[in-house]
C-alpha cells in the first residue's frame, strides 16, 4: 500500500488547530453572495496577523495575496481559488458552532475551502526558499449567485499574468481525506431560464371560456424533460430542470399566468446551444398549440470547468505526496456548477475534489444540504495538496 511522502509539507499541530478555528469562525458568520463583508474582514486580519503584508481587496468582497518564491527569479504564476460565500439556508446540522445567521448557512464548504486557502498561504509562506516564482492566493466571493465572482476576478485581469489555477472542493461522496480528480469537462456549465406563460381567465366552472395557463405550464414541465431524454447523446451530459412554479390564486378562477423557472446544465457547447434552441422551440410549440403566449428568458451563467491533463497529473503527484497513491481517485466530474469554470477558460487549470464523507460524524449529507457536515479530519490533507500542487507547477519546467 502506498504511503504519503515524508519530503513533502507538513502542518504542525497550531497550523491546523487555527486553521479550524477559522473555518468555525466562517461556519458561525457566513454571508450571502456578495455580501461578504465580514468575511472579507476577518480574513484580511487573520492573514495580516500571519505576517502577509500586502493582502489586496478584490472583486468586490474577495482578497488575494501573493507569495514569492526565493529559490530563483522566475516570472512563473499559480493561481489558488478558493471560495468564501455562504447559501440561503437555515441550518439543522446540529454542529455546536452552527449558523448564527437566521437563515444563511455554510451548506457548500466554502468555509472549509477559504480554511484550507489560508493554512496553504502559511504552509507555502514557510517554504518560500524550495520554490520559485509566485503563488496567487484568491479568496473569491460570490461563486454561488449572480453577479458571480469568478466573472469579476477576470474582468479585474486578476489570471491576466498567471500561468495555472488550481480550484479544491470538498465532497461528501469521497471518503474523508481521499482526493479525487479527473481529467476533461469536470463540472456542468449552468444557465438559468425564466418563463412566463400567458392564457385567458375565466370562470373554473367555464373552463371553456378561456385558457388555462397552469394546464399549458404542465404540459411544458412534462414536455422539457423529452429534450434530454429523447434528443441528446446518453453520454453527452445535459440536465434541464424546472425548479418553481406560480400561478392562480382562487378556487373559481382559470388562471390566466403562470410563471416558470429552472436551470440547464451541460458539458459541451454545442449541447448547450441546442438546449438553449430545442427549449425554446418545445415552449412555443406548447403555447401555441393550447392557444396561449409565452415569452422565455435565458441568461448564460458559467461555463463547464475543464480540467486540464497536465495539471490533473500534478494533483496526481501532489495528492500522493500528501495522502498515499492509494487515496488518490480517478473519478468522473459532477453535474454541479462552479464558477471556477470562467478560470479554466483563461489558463489550463484543475479542480479536484477532497473527500469529507465519514458516516461515524453524520458527514455524509449533500452538498446545499441544511444538516450538511464536514468532517474536519481531511482538511489538513486538502491545504498540503493545494500547497504542494502549487509549488509542483512552479518547479515544473516551461
Amino acid at each position: 500500500m502506498s504511503k504519503p511522502d515524508d519530503t513533502g509539507m507538513k502542518m504542525d499541530a497550531a497550523l491546523a488547530g487555527r486553521m479550524i478555528d477559522i473555518r468555525r469562525h466562517l461556519h458561525r458568520h457566513p454571508e450571502l453572495s456578495n455580501e461578504e463583508r465580514e468575511t472579507q474582514a476577518y480574513l484580511r486580519e487573520a492573514l495580516v496577523d500571519a505576517g502577509f503584508e500586502t493582502v489586496r481587496p478584490v472583486a468586490g468582497f474577495g482578497l488575494a495575496v501573493d507569495i514569492v518564491g526565493s529559490a530563483g527569479p522566475s516570472n512563473r504564476k499559480v493561481v489558488i481559488r478558493a471560495d468564501i460565500d455562504a447559501l440561503p439556508i437555515t441550518e439543522a446540522s446540529g454542529v455546536p458552532f452552527a449558523s448564527e445567521r437566521a437563515g444563511v448557512m455554510h451548506a457548500c464548504g466554502h468555509d472549509a475551502h477559504a480554511a484550507m486557502g489560508y493554512a496553504a498561504a502559511l504552509l507555502l509562506d514557510a517554504h518560500r526558499e524550495s520554490f520559485s516564482g509566485t503563488v496567487r492566493l484568491i479568496f473569491q466571493p460570490a461563486e454561488e449567485a449572480e453577479p458571480l465572482g469568478g466573472r469579476r476576478v477576470i474582468a479585474e485581469g486578476l489570471l491576466d499574468d498567471v500561468d495555472a489555477a488550481i480550484g479544491i472542493h470538498v465532497d461528501p461522496y469521497t471518503p474523508a481525506g481521499r482526493v479525487a480528480v479527473g481529467a476533461g469537462p469536470y463540472t456542468l456549465a449552468c444557465d438559468n431560464f425564466d418563463v412566463v406563460v400567458t392564457g385567458n381567465s375565466a370562470h373554473a366552472a367555464k373552463p371553456s371560456d378561456g385558457v388555462d395557463a397552469i394546464a399549458v405550464a404542465c404540459s411544458m414541465v412534462t414536455e422539457v424533460q423529452k429534450i434530454v431524454a429523447r434528443e441528446i447523446d446518453p453520454y453527452d451530459p445535459l440536465v434541464v430542470s424546472v425548479t418553481g412554479i406560480e400561478g392562480g390564486g382562487a378556487y373559481n378562477v382559470i388562471a390566466s399566468e403562470v410563471r416558470l423557472r429552472g436551470t440547464i446544465r451541460s458539458g459541451l457547447e454545442e449541447t448547450r446551444q441546442k438546449a438553449w434552441q430545442r427549449l425554446r422551440q418545445v415552449l412555443a410549440g406548447i403555447a401555441a398549440a393550447h392557444g396561449a403566449e409565452v415569452a422565455v428568458d435565458i441568461r448564460r451563467g458559467e461555463p463547464a470547468v475543464v480540467n486540464d491533463p497536465d495539471m490533473v497529473d500534478i494533483i496526481k503527484r501532489a495528492g500522493a505526496t500528501v495522502v498515499g497513491s492509494d487515496n488518490v481517485l480517478m473519478a468522473p466530474g459532477w453535474t454541479a456548477a462552479d464558477d471556477f469554470a470562467f478560470y479554466s477558460e483563461k489558463c489550463p487549470s484543475v479542480y479536484f475534489r477532497l473527500g469529507i464523507r465519514n458516516a461515524d460524524i453524520d458527514a455524509f449529507y449533500p452538498l446545499h444540504h441544511p444538516q450538511f457536515r464536514v468532517d474536519e479530519t481531511a482538511l489538513p490533507k486538502g491545504a498540503m495538496v493545494l500547497a504542494e500542487a502549487a509549488r509542483a507547477f512552479l518547479e515544473k519546467p516551461r
